[in-house]
């Protein structure tokens, strides 16, 4: 089971050299349920996802990246490029993902939790901005879906007070 909250957030005060950081490009073959496949630096992996927001099932299945390119060829829509740093947050880790590419500027953090009345508890840092959890939109499958013109409005739209 994934638990996990998930904020805009203005990380321009930390030091983003200090943390782990990981490259990823993500596809997705379904989105309903979520079928998707991921490059996380050398490693290649198939995740499967059931419907939710703050919780649903989970699996990953490993790949090689013979099998990760032929899958590729049958992604549905945009693939996703982020970098993830892992800012620890004790008890837990906060999962910073900078977009890149057509989602340039979308900055969110993630934080998976054992429970869902921990999420509940949860008080996030300060710069942490709006949540965004249960708005469907901000799922990298959903983000997928979108043309060039729809993903620069949907920028656009958050940049706008």
């Amino acid at each position: 089971m994934e638990i996990e909250r998930k904020f805009l957030a203005d990380p321009t005060a930390l030091d983003l050299e200090m943390y782990t950081k990981t490259e990823m490009t993500q596809g997705y073959l379904f989105t309903d349920p979520v079928l998707r496949i991921r490059q996380k630096n050398d490693s290649y992996i198939l995740t499967v996802k059931s419907g939710g927001l703050l919780a649903r099932e989970e699996y990953e299945i490993d790949l090689t990246r013979e099998q990760y390119e032929r899958m590729a060829g049958s992604v549905q829509g945009l693939f996703i490029q982020k970098t993830r740093y892992l800012i620890p947050c004790p008890p837990y880790t906060i999962e910073l993902d900078l977009f890149h590419g057509s989602l340039e500027g979308l900055v969110y953090a993630e934080v998976e939790f054992p429970s869902v009345e921990e999420a509940k508890a949860f008080t996030p840092p300060a710069w942490f901005g709006r949540e965004v959890t249960e708005d469907g939109s901000f799922t990298n499958a959903a983000l997928s879906k979108m043309n060039e013109e729809e993903l620069a409005e949907f920028l656009r739209k958050l940049k706008t007070p």
